[in-house]
């Protein structure tokens, strides 16, 4: 694992060598079990992690709401209502119809600042589109107790028939604006200023472009464009002390890595990477470029990046302005993920990193800051996808 910035559930897996089968890869992934369990940790000595809700088919994002309540989605197209710790047995209508097909779905769930107004709520998803491939969209409803109202599209970008709904996050800026993300390893499509793929886009509230955004009135870019140049995008979040927004995406083999987006920059996939491609061969020779902007950090081996948050609250103390970031698998091992809390010094340098939940090799897809200070995190399964809470030990 380097910091680079400033620089220009069972075993799963065959590898194929030539024709000949070399080895079953992975490791065998426990059952959760129930909790509590007790941890120790680097900084904030122990921790408590309890499973808040169970049952969960592949959970994909967490929001909350300003009353305490909580929203997660799931992935086949569900978004569930917790109160008071409780998962509410009924599903929210009023939810788009996604395409599941090559990791699509119904992805990333964000609240508008004014929802007790409002009630306003923001998914992503991917939407099925003809000859069956899917369209990564942003929506828009009014959640009215268990039924979101007046749903409608901001955003559809072009469709394509694999992995077409990957990795689509959304984010509300200290500017007021929306940030959307959206996938783009197929072909040289991040670096097309006509495409949306493979971009973070910024948009106002009802999905209108904003006057100030870096490209507009330049001939042939899209004005929705943010920034370009990103591969599969898993995690995009408003840094709770700065105000700026921080986005993190997976590489294929190696080279992970999270930026801190600024207007108009180009983040350089695929022209250039710390990575490797799947079959080991490099992505670039050189992982750096004039022009192209350099990550704040990478993983070198990938960890399969997944949901982002910075801990400002008061139940760790010494976790205060770490950023906490889940991992699906490392090293592309399955049977390896976990929760990694990587600590910056006051120029926003690394200075260490610290690899936990080990002990569940459970595929972390998401973690957000709770309202009472505590951590949330989803754990990634078809039919037993849980909520977990960490908070100080008794």
């Amino acid at each position: 694992m380097y910091s680079v910035r400033g620089a220009g559930s069972a075993l799963l897996g065959l590898v194929l060598t030539g024709s000949t089968l070399a080895q079953n890869i992975g490791l065998p992934v426990p059952p959760l079990g129930q909790g509590p369990w007790e941890f120790d940790t680097a900084e904030q000595s122990r921790i408590q992690v309890s499973v808040v809700a169970r049952g969960l088919s592949h959970p994909w994002a967490i929001a909350f709401l300003p009353d305490a309540r909580m929203l997660v989605t799931e992935r086949d197209g569900r978004l569930r209502l917790l109160r008071n710790g409780v998962l509410n047995p009924q599903p929210i209508a009023g939810v788009p119809t996604v395409r599941t097909d090559g990791n699509g779905g119904l992805m990333d769930v964000a609240v508008h600042p004014d929802f007790a107004d409002n009630g306003l709520v923001y998914l992503t998803y991917t939407k099925p589109v003809e000859n069956g491939w899917g369209a990564p969209a942003l929506a828009v409803g009014r959640l009215d107790g268990l039924e979101l109202k007046e749903l409608r599209d901001l955003v559809v970008t072009e469709a394509y028939e694999g992995n077409s709904g990957l990795n689509g996050r959304v984010a509300i800026g200290d500017d007021g604006k929306v940030y959307m993300s959206t996938g783009g390893r197929i072909g040289d499509v991040a670096q097309n200023p006509m495409s949306l793929r493979g971009k973070v886009l910024r948009l106002e509230y009802d999905g209108s472009i904003p006057p100030d955004n870096p490209f507009v009135n330049r001939s042939n870019y899209r004005p929705e464009i943010y920034t370009l140049g990103h591969r599969n995008t898993l995690g995009l979040i408003r840094h709770p002390l700065t105000g700026e927004i921080w986005q993190h995406e997976n590489g294929p083999n190696g080279g992970d890595e999270v930026n801190i987006l600024a207007p108009g920059r180009n983040y350089g996939w695929p022209v250039v990477s710390f990575g490797r491609s799947y079959s080991g061969e490099l992505i670039t020779e050189h992982p750096t470029r004039e022009g192209m902007e350099s990550p704040l950090l990478v993983w070198l081996p990938a960890i399969a990046a997944a949901g982002m948050t910075v801990y400002t609250g008061d139940q760790f103390p010494a976790w205060h302005g770490n950023v906490f970031v889940g991992s699906l698998r490392q090293g592309g091992i399955p049977g390896t993920g976990h929760l990694q809390r990587i600590v910056f010094n006051e120029n926003t340098e690394e200075l260490r990193r610290e690899s936990m939940l080990t002990e569940f090799r459970q595929r972390i897809r998401e973690v957000r800051q709770g309202p009472d200070g505590s951590l949330y995190v989803l754990t990634d399964d078809a039919v037993d996808g849980a909520l977990l809470r960490i908070e100080p030990a008794p």
